[in-house]
């Protein structure tokens, strides 16, 4: 029971950094508005380097070479799932909330039960290891979920709405840690194969979504801008994958 009680703290307070979107809510819409484009940048630029510097390597390290069907299904299963929601939601073009929106929190839902899920299962190897992996964790969160925050803004929510919305998805780790934590090996098993389904729907929204919008305004002072955000958003998951590897 001890350890149920320190796996859950820990899972816990990783998903509370889903929140960092808090620091926003204060601020004018206008102000808002005119920062969005740069963290939406940043949103593209962290969630490609999650994917390429950590999903798929953990993926290569854990599963093996027959990752790239799960990421191929992972990207195909996104595209369904748009365009499932666009014909319920926006079929007569007045949607208020894009289907990236509610793509992104499926993505970020299914890659926050796996951390939970290796949260858990390091615990369970030894105390030291699951708090290693519990800070490597929290400090990859921070910027992936400051710029999945940024998506749902961009998408169409409140700035409420996207914390709370953000907020269950992060608690889908709690789910993956109790899950892990009862059925220990089973669990653990399909966890490694939702990493590059997950990394498949990041790839998915980055690139089909997110860089389009930017392509929406394109001149020269903005276009750099952008670029440099989202140089900001690699370099960092890049940097944060070196200093605290999973």
């Amino acid at each position: 029971m001890a350890d149920l009680i320190v796996i859950l703290a820990s899972v816990t307070v990783v998903s509370l950094v889903s929140l960092i979107g808090i620091l926003f809510v204060g601020l004018k819409e206008a102000l808002i508005s005119r920062i969005l484009m740069v963290l939406i940048g940043f949103a593209s630029g962290s969630l490609i380097g999650a994917v390429f510097f950590d999903l798929l390597p953990e993926s290569l390290e854990n599963v093996g070479q027959d990752i790239w069907q799960y990421v191929v299904i992972g990207i195909v299963f996104f595209f369904i799932m748009e365009k499932f929601l666009y014909w319920r939601h926006c079929h007569d073009e007045s949607c208020q909330v894009h289907s990236f929106a509610y793509l992104n929190l499926i993505g970020d839902g299914v890659h926050n039960f796996v951390d939970g899920a290796v949260i858990s299962a390091n615990f369970l190897t030894s105390y030291p290891l699951g708090i290693a992996t519990t800070l490597a964790v929290l400090f990859h969160e921070i910027p992936q979920e400051l710029g999945d925050f940024a998506v749902l803004l961009y998408g169409g929510f409140g700035k409420k709405k996207a914390l709370a919305y953000n907020f269950l998805s992060a608690l889908t780790a709690v789910v993956g840690a109790l899950a892990t934590y009862y059925l220990a090996s089973q669990v653990q098993g399909a966890a490694q194969l939702m990493v590059p389904f997950a990394a498949g729907g990041f790839i998915y929204v980055a690139a089909t979504d997110l860089m389009p919008e930017l392509h929406k305004r394109s001149q020269a002072k903005e276009s750099l801008i952008q670029l440099l955000t989202i140089i900001a958003g690699i370099g960092l998951m890049f940097t944060l994958d070196i200093l605290l590897p999973e």
